[in-house]
């Protein structure tokens, strides 16, 4: 959710945040602007809707400067407009925010009180405000005591009209990176926005302050201490943050999940074994935990309710799979003698960073399951697992969803073999069977051209229905959510056998049912619940094995995926749910890519 970028140096300042801006579009927004300064002066241009409303206002308009600051918005206070676009301030000082002042109308109330007036209804003009009335001077002075009074999340990029030769930053809760160039320097709140100027950067840490300038970058904490930082470097490279000719980054990021899913687990196998122990995690240690809790957001929930199907299967511990939100606020009964588990793609969830925070607090460790290097859950987890899987720029998850159910089933396994729960023998069967899955998801690309006819006999639907049981219910629920979000097409998931509990009073006449149904053992009831829809009239779809015999007329559409052995079908299965989401979004003419209301990373509550 929102984009943030700043530039100084020699190149055109409004071509670099323009650009910039462009890489983080992913992130979901509804307005953008741009403040450069241009003859001393701060310009200010921006706009609502997308990017290239503000471009062509910029092109018209053009601020001639080498420093400025840049934003995309994702509206949290007040509605999508011009007005409440960022950036916000007036002649004296402006700001670009990500985040959420939670005091904001305290502030804005003194203000007033003060004689300021407000033009937005937005949070961050508070902000803006606040600063200018504490400047008299010194911008580190009057951001400290601007940080001191604000609560809430924030990452700030500011710019001062009376240091027209420098940006500065500070953060608290939401990510921010200062680029370190050759003689320019940049900061953005993330990596793909400078990618192609720059790998080298530094992580600006809770409660400092930058000073960025074009030859050098400092440091201060929140009593103007100096800091020193290494440089970090970017393991990504341009083209994983492009297209590669494929026609939107979904499809690309779904054809990755191969290469994603081998990245992340051939390192860890080893000697046939799963080793997790990179994370500080110890057969002993495993060995010793009572119970596990699951916590995260969406599509990385989902993956946790695979891995507690799985861990609960094979290693007989407890799992308990919780919504990071409502974690949080239902007082959950947590031990020193409990793991809690904490899966993000983009470390920076503000719910699921302050489960992690809640948990830490009861005494409990917490192992961060992540993708971005470097990220609030990476640094705050007491221990953590990358995923590898490369950046994910569209906001429906995929190949994340992937990758972090192949860490599910690396910890069940060894978690198994530490409970003594399975033998070394069939550790290491798993576990060379779950070496093959990479090749397989590769072959079940192949029903791609049977997802795309399902595609076109649902672009019509109101509404349906997604199925299964077991494994195939935690996928039934993973697929309802990838069409929903990006197709508009009103959607659930139900546990099959909860149909004739009131949910079947929904089916009539030509409503979609998809079936995920590859669960061995529990085909034959799928299979009965499958008939009870289809008798009401349902349109039905199935996912099944390779194989699999059903009686004639069952089902309508019947996409088929190689078989593996039940428990590690969920790696194959998602495949063509992903794929009749993407084809039945692009059929409607959506913006795949970037669905409305929504952000790839949710950094606020």
């Amino acid at each position: 959710m929102c984009g943030i970028v700043g530039y100084i140096g020699e190149r055109d300042c409004s071509e670099v945040l323009l650009n910039a801006l462009s890489k983080l579009e992913y992130r979901g927004y509804d307005s953008a602007g741009i403040a450069v300064f241009e003859d001393g002066e701060i310009h200010v241009e921006k706009a609502k809707g997308e990017l290239k409303n503000l471009k062509e206002i910029v092109d018209a308009n053009k601020p001639d400067g080498h420093v400025g600051i840049g934003h995309t918005r994702w509206a949290t206070h007040g509605e999508p407009s011009d007005i409440n676009s960022h950036p916000h301030g007036n002649k004296r000082v402006s700001i670009v925010h990500n985040g959420i002042i939670e005091n904001y109308k305290d502030i804005k109330k003194f203000l007033i009180e003060k004689g300021y007036s407000f033009d937005s209804e937005t949070d961050t003009e508070t902000v803006a405000k606040l600063l200018d009335y504490y400047y008299e001077g010194d911008p580190i002075d009057a951001i400290i005591k601007t940080l001191k009074d604000v609560r809430g999340a924030y990452a700030l990029g500011i710019i001062f009209k009376d240091f027209p030769d420098r940006i500065f930053a500070a953060r608290k809760d939401s990510p921010l990176i200062i680029g370190v160039g050759d003689e320019e320097n940049f900061i953005a709140s993330d990596v793909p926005a400078i990618l192609q100027y720059t790998k080298n950067y530094y992580l600006l840490e809770q409660g400092e302050i930058a000073t960025i300038k074009e030859d050098r970058v400092e440091f201060v904490d929140m009593h103007k201490a100096p800091v020193k930082k290494e440089v970090q470097v970017s393991d990504l490279d341009m083209d994983a943050a492009e297209k590669g000719g494929y026609e939107h980054f979904m499809l690309k990021e779904i054809h990755e999940q191969p290469d994603a899913v081998k990245t992340t687990i051939a390192p860890r196998i080893i000697d046939g074994m799963p080793d997790i122990s990179e994370c500080g995690l110890t057969l002993e240690d495993l060995k010793g935990y009572r119970k596990l809790f699951i916590v995260a957001c969406g599509t990385a929930m989902h993956a946790g309710v695979v891995g507690k199907y799985v861990i609960e299967k094979l290693a007989r511990v407890e799992v308990t799979v919780d919504i990071a939100s409502e974690f949080r606020y239902r007082d959950p009964i947590i031990t020193p003698e409990d793991l809690v588990i904490v899966i993000s793609q983009s470390g920076e969830t503000a719910d699921t960073k302050a489960a992690l925070k809640l948990a830490q607090e009861k005494g409990a460790k917490v192992l961060g399951i992540v993708n971005v290097k470097g990220s609030s859950i990476a640094r705050d987890s007491d221990m953590v697992i990358y995923t590898h899987a490369g950046p994910e720029i569209s906001v429906a998850s995929t190949k994340a969803f992937s990758v972090q159910m192949s860490v599910m089933y690396l910890l069940a396994f060894e978690l198994a073999y530490a409970k003594g729960e399975i033998t070394e023998e069939e550790c290491k069967r798993l576990t060379a069977e779950l070496a093959k899955v990479p090749d397989v998801i590769e072959k079940t690309m192949e029903c791609e051209h049977d997802c795309q006819r399902v595609a076109s006999k649902l672009i019509k639907a109101q509404s349906l229905m997604y199925i299964g049981r077991g494994l195939d219910y935690a996928l039934s629920m993973e697929g309802s959510l990838k069409l929903k979000e990006i197709s508009y097409i009103h959607s659930e998931s139900y546990a099959a056998g909860e149909l004739k509990h009131g949910t079947i009073s929904l089916i009539e006449d030509g409503v979609p049912v998809i079936s995920v149904a590859t669960q061995s053992a529990l085909l034959e009831k799928t299979v009965s619940n499958i008939v009870e829809v289809k008798s009401r009239g349902a349109f039905t779809v199935t996912v099944a094995k390779e194989g699999e015999e059903f009686n004639s007329g069952l089902n309508d559409e019947l996409i088929e995926v190689p078989a593996l052995e039940d428990v590690l079908m969920p790696m194959v299965t998602v495949i063509p749910l992903q794929l009749i989401a993407y084809y039945t979004t692009v059929l409607k003419g959506f913006n795949v890519d970037k669905p409305r209301n929504l952000a790839k990373s949710v950094t606020v509550e």
